[in-house]
Formats: C-alpha cells, sequence, structure tokens
C-alpha cells in the first residue's frame, strides 16, 4: 500500500485515455494483491479506508463494486494462463485508486495483454441466464466511465473506471 506517484498515471495520463485532468492530482493510493480469492476483499477493504480517508464515504457502494469486479477479472482472467502454481513472488495485480478534481479512478493492472471482454462480446447484452459474465456490464453501469489500455512492453494492461465526486 502506498501514497507515492502511481505507476500508471503515465499510461492513463493521455486525454483520450480517462476523462480525468491529472494535473489536479491530489491523492493515490496503490495495493499490490496476490493471486488469492480473498484478495478481493481485501481490495473493497482497501477502498473503504482509501476513501474514508479521503472523505469520500458516499461513494463506497459504487466504487467497490467496480472495484470488486475488476479485481475479480483481473485475477481470473488476466492471470489464467501467465502464472501456473506456485504464485509470483511479486503481486500478480495491482489496484490505484486516484483522486482528481471531481474525478475518482480506478485503475486495476494485470499481466495479460487480452483485451477484456464478457462472454457474448465487448459490451453485448449479457446472458440473464448465464452465472458470470455481467462483471463489465455491472463496471458500466455503476462508473461514469471504463475503459482499458495495454502496458508498454508487453507488460499486460489496465482496466480503469471513473467516478464522478462533488469535490
Amino acid at each position: 500500500m502506498g501514497t507515492e506517484g502511481a505507476p500508471v498515471l503515465d499510461v492513463l495520463g493521455q486525454p483520450q485515455t480517462v476523462p480525468v485532468d491529472l494535473r489536479t492530482l491530489s491523492g493515490t493510493a496503490t495495493l499490490g494483491l496476490p493471486p488469492r480469492p480473498e484478495s478481493v476483499r481485501r481490495a473493497r477493504d482497501f477502498t473503504r479506508a482509501t476513501l474514508l480517508g479521503w472523505r469520500l464515504p458516499e461513494q463506497f457502494d459504487s466504487v467497490a463494486l467496480v472495484v470488486s469486479e475488476l479485481v475479480t477479472n483481473a485475477l481470473r482472467h488476466g492471470l489464467a494462463r501467465r502464472f501456473p502454481l506456485p504464485a509470483p513472488p511479486v503481486p500478480a495485480v495491482e489496484l490505484e485508486l486516484m483522486r482528481c478534481s471531481g474525478r475518482l479512478v480506478c485503475a486495476v493492472q494485470d499481466p495479460s495483454v487480452t483485451a477484456p471482454r464478457t462472454p457474448a462480446g465487448p459490451l453485448d447484452e449479457p446472458d440473464d441466464t448465464a452465472e458470470s459474465g455481467r462483471g463489465l456490464h455491472l463496471v458500466d453501469s455503476f462508473s461514469d466511465g471504463w475503459g482499458w489500455r495495454p502496458l508498454t512492453g508487453d507488460r499486460g494492461k489496465v482496466v480503469w473506471a471513473v467516478f464522478r465526486t462533488n469535490g
């Protein structure tokens, strides 16, 4: 966990990528996550603590749902073919929260270069009878926008979601 300069800021800092002005950045918090199911809960707890520290508790429900979905997808799909057991020695997934003027960005980095998609396609309607595959639809519904970008050098990707805030 940290509040230092964030590794994904350079990637997200391009105007066409995320609808925020990173020159107004007022806080970042980063958490490395191991490839274990309890990492999703840890990400939610980290999000709650960070939002409370930033005095944004009213944002928690929507942001926590999106964080849960993005981290779950990163663990399930972003690591599936990259790391056989045992787990890698460094965090395989990284969650970063960034607060800018009027915006909050959640970014999840994983080692896969595969684009995020639903089982039916990038943003096709979800199958109401399926037991999974609704994650990106929830991200789309609960955030004010989302997207993804490959990292340079075949180092994986970042999937982000942005939320409007009152401050």
